[in-house]
């Protein structure tokens, strides 16, 4: 009866807007689908500049901290240099030098961080080269290289460079020393020294008094090593013994005592040579604009 109320063309009309109004929701549909994405992609941009942001924060506050760090070490330069109690005539000179310039405090800054950058980038080639000859073969926790303010120094452990309880270096540390010994012989403005360190379990023997003579035994060990052995110049070459002190860890465990137990071997500029970089006359000259 509805039916037969509706005329024909009106019933065609109503079913056109019928479809038109159910494309309409599919098309606002899709446009609706379409929008989060692209707000969900805006909304990644918008976190990722954020963390962009926050980084570039960081970066200007460690920019600022190195700025204070060698302001800091400008102030504090003047009296380590009044402290040093053997020099060359010529590294006398630099430092007087030196301090002269202190009163062009910021000209002087300038000439320490050159220096200090040509000293990072010294240490930073030697201690990449150290790691590339030395990762052949060698385990990580017997060998460690670092850059430690103006030097490079090597921890050797004691199991790998002495047979167990003396001073005899091993077949296996000769290797290990003839590597090291290349890199030095590369590099004739180092000088190389030689620290031995032990734990504090007592030892007296017939040749060994206690722990201050075992680890000066062995870094003369060490010593002649590269000098007999691998034709290293004496002239370049410091042993010394630090016995049980300046210890890594407690000695209280088996893994403590073992960490302990180790030689170093410290390669730094000789004296001239690191004076030779404070000295303002082999800095480049500074730009005035």
């Amino acid at each position: 009866m509805l039916v037969s109320c509706v005329s024909k063309k009106q019933y065609d009309a109503l079913q056109a807007e019928l479809e038109q109004a159910n494309q309409l929701e599919e098309k606002t549909a899709a446009d609706l689908n379409r929008l989060s994405r692209q707000l969900n992609t805006c909304e990644q941009e918008r976190t990722r500049l954020t963390a962009l942001m926050e980084g570039r924060d960081g970066q200007i506050t460690s920019l600022q901290d190195q700025v204070r760090d060698i302001r800091e070490q400008r102030d504090q330069i003047s009296q380590q240099l009044n402290n040093v109690t053997i020099l060359s005539q010529s590294a006398s000179d630099n430092v007087s030098e030196s301090l002269s310039q202190l009163e062009q405090k910021d000209e002087y800054i300038q000439v320490l961080q050159s220096a200090k950058t040509r000293a990072d980038s010294i240490n930073l080639a030697l201690a990449v080269n150290l790691k590339s000859v030395l990762a052949d073969g060698i385990a990580d926790d017997d060998v460690e290289i670092k850059v430690d303010k103006t030097v490079v120094f090597i921890n050797l452990s004691d199991k790998m460079l002495y047979q167990s309880g003396s001073y005899n270096i091993t077949s296996r540390a000769s290797e290990v020393l003839g590597k090291i010994a290349q890199i030095v012989q590369s590099r004739q403005e180092v000088e190389v020294m030689i620290e031995g360190y032990t734990d504090n379990v007592p030892i007296n023997t017939a040749c060994v008094q206690d722990n201050w003579d075992l680890s000066v035994l062995r870094a003369t060990s060490v010593a002649r090593a590269l000098q007999f052995q691998h034709g290293v110049d004496p002239n370049r070459l410091i042993a010394a013994g630090r016995g049980q002190y300046n210890a890594l860890t407690s000695n209280d465990t088996a893994e403590g005592r073992s960490t302990n137990r180790r030689t170093r071997i410290i390669i730094l500029p000789k004296l001239d040579q690191f004076y030779d970089l404070l000295n303002p006359d082999n800095v480049p000259a500074i730009d005035r604009g």
